[in-house]
């Protein structure tokens, strides 16, 4: 099989890859400029995606030796990861941009140009499995299970996917990169946002909206103090509200709604938070039982936040039953569904949908 590998310079990809080679593999690695002013290190060992990164990257597969090519992804990726982020904020909505980059990039992008040149897959270090019937299933590893970031995949899409390293938990990955003597055995995940590599969101934010002032109110329409936009705020915020008056019962309060239309940002008790019906549209379908009503389990967050669910699904539109409340849901977050580990195997992803509204 010829398999091209995205190779982000990081342990993960460079174990997948080796797997590859190992398999008997025609394989290629392929690295993705994604900025168009990328930062020749990793800031605080922040971002990814650096000339730091492309260059591990190419030592791995010099090392491998298989092929090693740069694909400039930077123009898509301004367009469908980084205003899409903007975009998304100035609505009012919470976006996961590893999700987007993940859907757009990682997989969409890369595999229309990958089949495109001949290659029969594209392989990831993504922590999630692939079993025998083609079903996305969570990892080994549940610290690392990066099942959620891949449920906004098409079933065309996953069909050319393959995850090398699911089946392994991470400590045995870095064991396995540094017996390959691989200088990327010991480099540390990347985290955070990589397009903000100072992790200051807010004021990359404030520099690409523009402040916006609005009012900080409580339940009852009470103004509590002026803001500089509301996309310094998300659902479930506590820290950094600066709220100089007390709410009545001395509890804290919570970010409980945000308008971006009218600048409002609302506020009120934990138990506001919670939210026991959500809606979604841009389904992602993976497997055959995600149609009508059925029963299920969703995640709202790629590392929590999953609960027991009645689901229904009319046209492009989810409507979801909680039988647990979930705190902290904000629209433009992903609900990815599940069906509960029905063999001993691992859960299974069904599919997903962006949040439009909550109740």
């Amino acid at each position: 099989m010829r398999v091209l590998v995205a190779m982000s310079g990081g342990v993960d990809s460079s174990v997948a890859a080796s797997r590859l080679v190992d398999a008997g593999h025609d394989v290629v690695g392929v690295h993705l400029a994604l900025s168009q002013d990328a930062q020749q290190t990793r800031e605080s060992a922040r971002g990814c995606c650096s000339l730091e990164d492309s260059a591990d990257a190419r030592r791995v597969c010099d090392k491998l030796g298989i092929p090693f090519y740069v694909w400039d992804f930077s123009d898509r990726f301004k367009e469908d990861v980084i205003d899409n982020f903007v975009e998304s904020y100035a609505m009012g909505e919470t976006p996961n941009p590893c999700l987007r980059c993940n859907e757009k990039i990682k997989f969409a992008a890369l595999l229309e140009r990958a089949i495109a040149l001949g290659f029969d897959a594209v392989a990831t270090g993504h922590y999630a499995l692939i079993d025998d019937e083609g079903n996305l299933r969570r990892s080994v590893d549940p610290l690392k299970d990066q099942s959620y970031v891949l449920g906004v995949l098409t079933r065309d899409e996953l069909d050319h996917c393959i995850f090398p390293i699911g089946d392994t938990e991470k400590p045995q990955i870095r064991e396995e990169a540094k017996a390959k003597g691989f200088s990327t055995a010991t480099k540390p995940d990347s985290y955070d946002i990589c397009f903000i590599p100072d992790g200051n969101t807010q004021a990359f934010l404030g520099r690409s909206i523009g402040m916006r002032p609005g009012m900080v109110v409580d339940q009852d329409g009470t103004e509590l103090k002026e803001h500089d936009g509301a996309f310094q705020y998300t659902i479930g915020q506590r820290r950094g509200l600066d709220l100089r008056v007390p709410a009545a019962d001395g509890q804290p309060r919570y970010v409980t709604d945000v308008d971006a239309a009218s600048g409002t940002v609302t506020v009120g008790p934990r138990q506001a938070l919670e939210v026991r019906e959500i809606t979604a549209d841009r389904l992602k379908v993976l497997h055959p039982d995600m149609r009508g009503e059925f029963e299920a389990n969703v995640q709202i967050r790629a590392h929590g936040g999953v609960v027991a669910c009645w689901a229904n699904i009319e046209g492009d539109t989810m409507t979801l039953q909680l039988k647990e409340p979930l705190s902290g849901v904000a629209r433009g977050q992903a609900a990815v569904l599940y069906l509960p580990d029905p063999d001993g195997q691992g859960d299974v992803v069904l599919g997903s949908g962006t949040i439009s509204g909550t109740a």
